[in-house]
């Protein structure tokens, strides 16, 4: 009787479906005929309905025994009687592998199926173009003061001449104009700074600070201003009665203005504030001016600085009768040669390649003008340094968040002591990912706010920098990554140009430049002055001709496989599969990895689609980087074209589970704003205001911060009608 009890207590235990396979019910074959079916369906619910039924009637019979009773007894029936029919040990394990997964898993689409096949990159045996940086001069060579010298070598801890700054330094204390090619970092914010200090420091009229500046150098971006005057600031260590300032883009007018009425010797400034106060502020005059320096030449140039340039000379040019002139940059445009040919006065070509030369351009020797004209110069190729290794590694477009991700824990988490810059395209896109790769690499889906994780303590320390960031925040932001050792910085090309970051061991460029010069002034904030640095180039399938358009210009690059990326995954248990459960991982096995990167990109995914924000967040990424990928040039258009994307696989790559709808009618109005309806004839302001908005997103990396809140509502109200809008050229 006790056995029969517990026979009869299992049982009732057993789920319905195993209850039902004991009593003998058989599955009806798919052969029959739709009312047959309907009969079936109807005999099956009275059957459960009776089989419901005698179990409750048990249901009584189990309140007999005390619970404990009940258990032992029914496991005992189960190890003797009913071990054969269904085994509840498989059950218990699967409740475990569930309670293992508390947190809600959606299956992502395979990452690894549907992808166009990576091609071979077939590349002729490139010789890139070298230069020699290092000399063996000394600067007490040169017929400079001694305190200056003592400076740059105690303060600046320099000992010997770099190729560019011993042509340049002679040729600018003799007093001529100059046009420098150099590659970067190589020197040559002291090529022109040390001539720049002896000349006003050998003055024989002291300098008054009320006399006004005497030099005037122009920068294209705020970094690089706030770089410049640091450098001159310890240049001028000896001589105090000189006085640097700055003007640039995001600090109030007010405290500027007030320093150009105290009076700065030396003005270092970006092209549109210094236009700004040109027009609006009446105590600046360059009557003193004696030198003009344009570092970034080629830079100052593009997006629109060339009608501010061409403000700034007719300024120059209406107060002060004769000064010198030079021009610097590691990449020189024809733009450069029209700039040229208006602001210097029969000017010295530098170029550093190979075997050092200076080329003069004396009047008698007209035949060796063209040779020297910086069209000609880039010929030859763009000079790289030479301890920098460069790569590139194909990624089709579903793949590209995590490749990314699993480079940056493979070089910044487990080898350490990187520092390392990745490039975007625009300030969305730097915006996204750095939250993103913050939430999900640093803390998971349930970590704090990105301001409020504890950055320090961990090997990953992530730092963005863009032009939409307030100045303070952006200079906050440049100064810390220039002191730490290691850390991540995502930035756009704001950064690109000028900027000595120390330490910089990699460079990553997620969006490929727009030229093989942007390129090339890229990969310039590692391997600088000599140190060993690498870069590495992500491309698509599509994108695979980009290679031989550096091969063209002998930018030699080495190609690097994305398998080997993703294995670095293989080092982080966080993305084990359930497949693997607590199994020992196969080394480096493909399938393991595979599914290790699918765990990643779930992981992206569900902080993404954690909430409408996020969703709304990673499509306005998605459309900037849209954007910004119409507006490759002429000479590219036929390797970056908008329709060889898949937005679907796009979408993937910015944690989207499907392509957004109606892309392209949001990508016309900006992202953020509703679309208002407006009159029927308003075709031409439409057409007006696009045109305005490209002009925007090209110029608003290297914006010179005058237009303030207030200025920008100040200038809609004013050009509010259709036919006052003026468009940017």
């Amino acid at each position: 009787m006790e056995a029969d009890e517990g026979l009869i207590l299992n049982v009732c235990s057993l789920p319905a479906p195993d209850f039902h396979r004991s009593a003998g019910h058989k599955r009806f074959p798919k052969t029959l005929s739709r009312k047959e079916k309907w009969q079936s369906k109807g005999l099956k619910r009275k059957r459960q309905w009776a089989d419901e039924g005698t179990l409750s009637k048990r249901k009584p019979k189990l309140s007999v025994f005390p619970i404990k009773k009940y258990d032992k007894e029914a496991d005992i029936c189960v190890k003797g009687n009913l071990s054969s029919k269904s085994p509840p040990k498989k059950r218990s394990t699967d409740r475990q592998n569930e309670s293992l997964s508390s947190r809600p898993y959606i299956k992502t689409s395979c990452l690894f199926k549907n992808n166009p096949e990576i091609p071979e990159i077939h590349r002729g045996g490139v010789k890139q173009v070298q230069e020699k940086v290092f000399t063996s001069d000394s600067f007490s060579q040169l017929d400079l003061h001694p305190h200056l010298v003592s400076t740059i070598t105690t303060v600046l801890k320099m000992s010997s001449m770099t190729s560019v700054q011993k042509q340049t330094i002679p040729v600018l204390l003799k007093g001529k104009d100059a046009l420098v090619r150099s590659q970067t970092g190589s020197g040559k914010t002291l090529a022109y700074g040390i001539p720049l200090v002896q000349s006003l420091q050998g003055m024989k009229s002291k300098i008054q600070r009320s006399d006004g500046p005497y030099a005037l150098i122009l920068v294209p971006t705020r970094e690089l201003a706030l770089q410049s005057i640091d450098t001159v600031q310890k240049l001028l260590k000896p001589f105090t009665w000189i006085v640097p300032g700055v003007l640039m883009g995001g600090e109030k007018r007010k405290s500027e203005k007030a320093r150009l009425r105290k009076g700065i010797n030396i003005l270092i400034s970006t092209p549109g504030r210094l236009v700004d106060h040109i027009k609006s502020t009446k105590c600046i005059h360059f009557r003193h001016v004696q030198w003009l320096i344009m570092d970034e030449a080629d830079r100052i140039l593009d997006m629109g600085f060339e009608k501010d340039v061409a403000v700034i000379l007719n300024a120059l040019n209406a107060e002060s009768e004769r000064r010198q002139n030079v021009l610097l940059s590691a990449t020189l445009t024809d733009r450069v040669t029209r700039l040229a040919d208006i602001s210097l006065h029969d000017p010295v070509s530098i170029v550093i390649v190979d075997e050092t030369c200076v080329r003069t351009r004396p009047e008698e020797e007209a035949g060796r003008e063209a040779i020297c004209s910086p069209a000609h110069m880039e010929e030859d190729g763009f000079a790289i340094p030479e301890k920098l290794k460069q790569h590139v590694v194909m990624v089709p477009s579903k793949l590209r968040l995590v490749t990314l991700a699993a480079f940056i824990l493979g070089k910044c988490k487990y080898e350490k002591h990187h520092k390392m810059i990745i490039f975007f395209s625009s300030c969305e896109q730097v915006e996204f990912h750095y939250k993103l790769l913050l939430k999900v690499l640093l803390g998971g889906l349930g970590a704090e706010e990105p301001e409020c994780l504890p950055l320090s303590s961990s090997h990953l320390k992530f730092l963005r920098l863009h032009g939409n960031m307030e100045q303070e925040e952006r200079t906050a932001v440049f100064q810390e990554f220039l002191q730490c050792k290691t850390g991540i910085l995502l930035c756009t090309d704001v950064a690109a140009r000028g900027l000595d970051l120390p330490q910089v061991t990699w460079i990553v460029q997620y969006n490929a430049p727009a030229s093989p010069a942007e390129y090339v002034h890229r990969i310039g904030r590692t391997a600088r002055i000599g140190c060993h640095g690498n870069s590495l180039l992500v491309l698509t399938p599509s994108e695979a001709e980009y290679v031989n358009s550096l091969a063209s210009h002998k930018i030699n690059v080495s190609e690097m496989k994305m398998e080997n990326i993703l294995s670095s995954l293989m080092k982080d248990d966080r993305f084990k599969g359930r497949r693997w459960g607590n199994k020992k991982s196969h080394g480096t096995d493909p399938q393991e990895v595979r599914e290790r990167a699918t765990v990643l990109q779930t992981e992206f995914e569900n902080y993404v689609h954690s909430g409408e924000g996020t969703v709304q967040w990673a499509k306005k990424a998605l459309q900037s980087f849209l954007r910004s990928y119409t507006t490759y040039p002429k000479n590219l258009k036929h390797i970056f074209h908008i329709k060889s994307l898949h937005l679907g696989h796009v979408a993937k790559s910015f944690g989207l589970r499907d392509a957004p709808q109606n892309l392209s009618a949001s990508m016309a109005t900006s992202p953020g704003k509703k679309t208002k309806l407006k009159p029927k004839r308003s075709d031409l302001r439409r057409k007006t205001q696009g045109k305005c908005r490209l002009a925007e997103i090209l110029r608003s990396e290297y914006s010179s911060g005058m237009d303030s809140g207030v200025s920008k509502v100040k200038r809609k109200k004013k050009h509010g009608k259709p036919g006052n809008q003026k468009m940017l050229s």
